[in-house]
């Protein structure tokens, strides 16, 4: 993943995408979809983020697919022999999850659209929540027009977003959805005159849903999303199951109180997500894959003698596992003073020290992170 296709701030449980690219339109290759993969995986891991808004910078959110990804396509998705045919589904199933990780979330997504939102840039933006867009916003499926079909979720999606027919004449036709048009249709909550008032308002919203307790929050996404996928008497035995799972006296207590008091309440973050593998099993997702040069730490006791593992560290590793070794807390210090106890690096423990990084606004050097790593490895 390279920082050429986003930028990421977090401030009080709000964290911001910004896709960068406007050069090129925000378009979207196979660094992009795992990039987005990785960023929303390591937020969600975290517990810390209440909220995320996707915007970008440009002219057009996003033009979609980069046409020079269809210069070879043939090599990643060959259809020339079931052997080949059934690698082409694991492929395209790879890249779904790459927006299904913005349903899946525990938090709220914002999708604030301004120019045209293309292809690919419909199959993220209909995975989102909550969608807004500037007057001069379009929507276009554009798969129709260039011989295929649209296959990322949209197709699945934008029909339980906005009317049937409305959603089947747009992946015919490949013809706009102008924004006026995609507010009466539902497709959008609200329309604003420029880019600068439509990230007002997309922050608003988040400030809105950062105030309330996470678990209710979360807890309302996992309900609607499954009665979105079920019917209603499913729905209805989910969420008895659901409510009886999740009821918190003490976020109830604290609304409460801090109506009563006029206060904003303050509730408990949302506790991290475990990383949960077999031993010596390579792990699956990204994030996971890019610290799997630190194995965990463990500790035994055998016959009355306690044995440790040997720790890997190097600056693939998660910046949880860096900050919990005292020798690896104290090479990454050296190099960075103060880092452990930034503000954001709490909220990024679950990505490594390279992706950090690339977000932090020139917090990290390229210089000081080769002599982490180098440092790092002495530690063998």
């Amino acid at each position: 993943m390279n920082d050429k296709y986003f930028r990421l701030s977090i401030e009080a449980g709000i964290a911001h995408l910004l896709l960068n690219r406007p050069d090129r339109l925000n378009v979207m290759d196979p660094a992009f979809y795992a990039g987005l993969r990785e960023i929303v995986q390591a937020l969600d891991t975290s517990g810390e983020v209440r909220v995320l808004v996707i915007s970008s910078t440009g002219k057009h959110f996003s033009a979609g697919m980069d046409f020079e990804v269809f210069a070879t396509i043939s090599n990643d998705f060959d259809t020339r022999s079931p052997r080949k045919r059934l690698g082409f589904q694991r492929a395209l199933a790879g890249l779904m999850d790459c927006f299904d990780v913005l349903d899946k979330a525990r938090f709220p997504v914002i999708c604030a659209v301004q120019g045209g939102c293309i292809g690919g840039g419909l199959d993220l933006a209909v995975a989102c929540d909550i969608r807004v867009c500037t007057v001069d916003a379009f929507f276009c499926l554009q798969e129709t027009q260039i011989g295929m079909v649209a296959d990322l979720g949209v197709l699945q999606r934008l029909p339980k977003l906005i009317p049937a027919g409305v959603a089947r004449q747009m992946a015919y036709t490949s013809e706009r959805l102008s924004a006026e048009r995609a507010l009466a249709v539902g497709l959008v909550n609200a329309v604003l005159p420029d880019a600068d008032a439509l990230q007002r308002h997309a922050m608003e919203v988040a400030r809105s849903i950062a105030s309330k307790s996470p678990l209710a929050v979360a807890g309302s996404k996992t309900a609607m999303n499954f009665a979105r996928d079920h019917g209603t008497a499913e729905s209805l035995q989910h969420m008895a199951l659901l409510q009886s799972a999740i009821f918190d006296t003490a976020d109830l207590s604290e609304a409460i109180a801090g109506w009563q008091a006029r206060r904003e309440p303050r509730f408990e973050a949302l506790p991290p997500l475990p990383a949960i593998q077999s031993q010596g099993e390579r792990p699956q997702n990204p994030l996971q894959a890019s610290s799997a040069s630190a194995d965990l730490q463990t500790t035994s006791r055998m016959d009355g003698i306690q044995e440790k593992t040997l720790m890997s560290y190097s600056i693939e590793s998660p910046v949880g596992d860096l900050l919990e070794s005292a020798a690896a807390k104290a090479i990454v210090e050296k190099h960075v003073p103060g880092i452990s106890s930034h503000p954001q690096i709490g909220m990024a423990r679950g990505m490594s020290l390279t992706t950090v990084a690339k977000f932090a606004d020139g917090l990290i050097s390229q210089d000081a992170l080769e002599k982490i790593d180098a440092d790092l490895k002495a530690l063998d």
